[in-house]
Parts: C-alpha cells; sequence; structure tokens
C-alpha cells in the first residue's frame, strides 16, 4: 500500500494520545524499566521520539525538497535522549511529545505532498537514495514500532509469572 497522508495523519496523531493515555501517571519504576543491557524504556523511547520530532521527519523532508540528492541528510543520532532527558519527567516529555508532533502535523499538512513529490529523492547518509514518501512511511512505522516496544517491555516484567500461559505469548521472548 502506498503512502496515505490522510491514514499517516490520523495514526501519527494518535501516538501522543495514546501515550498520554497509556502511561501517564504509571510509576516510574515501570516507565524506566527495559529489557536489559542497551535496550530502552518508555521514558528512553518517548525521548527518542521527542528528539525524531525535532531533527528527523519534518527537517529531514524540507532538507529532501530543498537539496535532492545533491546533499545528503545529517546523520540522526539515535541515541541522543539518553542524555538529552535526564532532569526532565515521563509528564514532562509527554507534554513536549505532544507538542512537537502538533508542530510536526501542521508542517506536514504545509508540505501537502501529491504523488510526485512523494516520489522526490533525497539522500540518507547511511541508506542511499530514498524517496520522500519512504520517508513519510517511516514516520508512521516508526510510531508503531516503539509503541509496540513499551508494550513489549510491560509484558517481560511478568514473563516469568505466567506459568503455562508463556507458550500463548511469543511477545515474552522476543
Amino acid at each position: 500500500m502506498a503512502y496515505d497522508r490522510t491514514e499517516a495523519t490520523a495514526l501519527l496523531a494518535r501516538t501522543p494520545i495514546l501515550f498520554d493515555d497509556w502511561l501517564r501517571g504509571l510509576p516510574d519504576d515501570l516507565l524506566r524499566a527495559d529489557e536489559g543491557p542497551d535496550t530502552w524504556s518508555a521514558f528512553d523511547i518517548l525521548g527518542h521520539l521527542i528528539h525524531g520530532e525535532r531533527t528527523d521527519w519534518i527537517p529531514r523532508a524540507r532538507h529532501l525538497l530543498e537539496h535532492g540528492e545533491a546533499l545528503a541528510f545529517e546523520p540522526f543520532d539515535r541515541f541522543a535522549q539518553l542524555t538529552d532527558n535526564a532532569e526532565r519527567s515521563f509528564d514532562q516529555l509527554l507534554d513536549q511529545f505532544t507538542l512537537d508532533r502538533a508542530t510536526g502535523l501542521a508542517a506536514l499538512a504545509e508540505l501537502a505532498p501529491d504523488e510526485e513529490t512523494l516520489r522526490r529523492t533525497g539522500l540518507h547518509p547511511e541508506l542511499g537514495v530514498v524517496t520522500l514518501g519512504e520517508l513519510l512511511s517511516t514516520w508512521v512505522v516508526h510510531d508503531q514500532v516503539h509503541v509496540a516496544q513499551i508494550g513489549r517491555v510491560f509484558a517481560k516484567r511478568l514473563r516469568d509469572d505466567v506459568g503455562p500461559w508463556r507458550a500463548y505469548l511469543p511477545i515474552l521472548d522476543r
């Protein structure tokens, strides 16, 4: 299925709502739980999404439209959130994500890419030539991946407590 702006916007707009309803008010130890070394907690993921709103999706879309393949995107620091948010509370991150996502969606609405624009290409520093449609589709999928990741982290906290039902819960072994 090709990128659909209406569908993408609907999904992207709901991520901050989902996170706020799902995560606000949960105990800090749950929000900072991860799957072990070199994995992320809900706190880390939310910081990562904020960093992406500010430096990835719309900034790269604008860069692609301005420079095409002549100038590669700036590399994205996938780990910036590990130091950027040390002094912030989870609720502050939720509020910031809501604001940043609204700004990103407003910018996407201004871009209003049509089919021809979605086929325009840019240069990713690691992946090579990419289209605007691929970038925007990745934005949607990226959210969904991190929603699932948070669910997996929460589920794994009870991995050893579900007894024989573990056979029916493959998320616990991923």
